[in-house]
């Protein structure tokens, strides 16, 4: 808990220098409203790896033999990790009000909060899908650490959008965290009744070729991923074969013996 907030502050004091230019008027809290979101889905897809651990014990095994549904488990999973991100996110967001950041709406930080919950829930599904799919810490860890990094710097969160190569830009437009990042800096900034062209500016809208994708628009992309997400999390999850896993993990522990 103590690395997953110092972390983001070291991110905002490297990389605040950055966002400095003349379309963001406040570049802390745009770098602090980056930083929150991609900690909600840094932790949201981490979790699952708890998951691969109650694989790996047995523990699920003893769960899949009670009562309950295999989807009712899956999406216990999916409320926890959805749980623990948020409130890592609320606590980041506690002490940036103590280095500035303030709201001049009161429902922005209800509207924050949703949208964390949200952000947590579609990734939480990514990352259940991976663990389901890996079945093993050491190669989810890898899996994780690669899908991970991309997603976070090509997003926008530590570095604007606009300093990227066109390659690398155009990788970003297919980032579901570069439209995440989007619509809750947004929400956080406040900037919801800017023009479409203000909002390009701000970096808080894309524009591809003539057209604009809106705050609005990016919210209804990560929806659109996080319904594929948790679909082929809850398919894999209740297909796969728990008990030839343990066992398999149990001969391995024998051999070892």
């Amino acid at each position: 808990m103590v690395f997953t907030i110092i972390m983001p502050f070291f991110f905002l004091y490297v990389f605040s220098a950055v966002f400095k230019t003349p379309g963001i008027d406040d570049p802390v809290n745009f770098m602090l409203a980056g930083i929150t979101i991609t900690t909600v889905f840094q932790t949201a897809l981490t979790i699952a790896s708890s998951t691969i651990d109650d694989i790996v014990s047995g523990f699920m095994k003893e769960v899949l033999v009670s009562p309950v549904k295999r989807i009712q488990i899956a999406a216990g999973q999916l409320l926890s990790a959805a749980t623990i991100s948020t409130l890592q996110g609320i606590i980041i967001l506690i002490i940036g009000y103590f280095i500035g950041l303030q709201f001049s709406n009161l429902i922005t930080p209800f509207l924050a909060i949703i949208s964390m919950v949200a952000v947590g829930l579609v990734f939480s599904g990514l990352g259940l899908f991976l663990a389901a799919l890996v079945k093993n810490s050491q190669t989810f860890q890898i899996v994780g650490a690669a899908i991970t990094m991309p997603l976070t710097f090509l997003s926008g969160a530590y570095l604007p959008l606009s300093l990227l190569p066109s390659i690398l830009k155009g990788f970003a437009y297919f980032n579901p965290m570069t439209y995440t990042t989007a619509f809750f800096r947004t929400i956080i900034l406040e900037k919801t009744s800017l023009t479409a062209e203000q909002l390009v500016k701000n970096e808080l809208a894309f524009k591809i070729g003539n057209f604009i994708i809106t705050p609005p628009i990016s919210m209804l992309i990560v929806l659109i991923f996080g319904v594929i997400f948790m679909m082929l999390a809850t398919i894999v999850f209740t297909k796969v074969d728990f008990s030839k896993i343990n066992r398999s993990n149990s001969k391995e522990n024998d051999i070892f013996q």
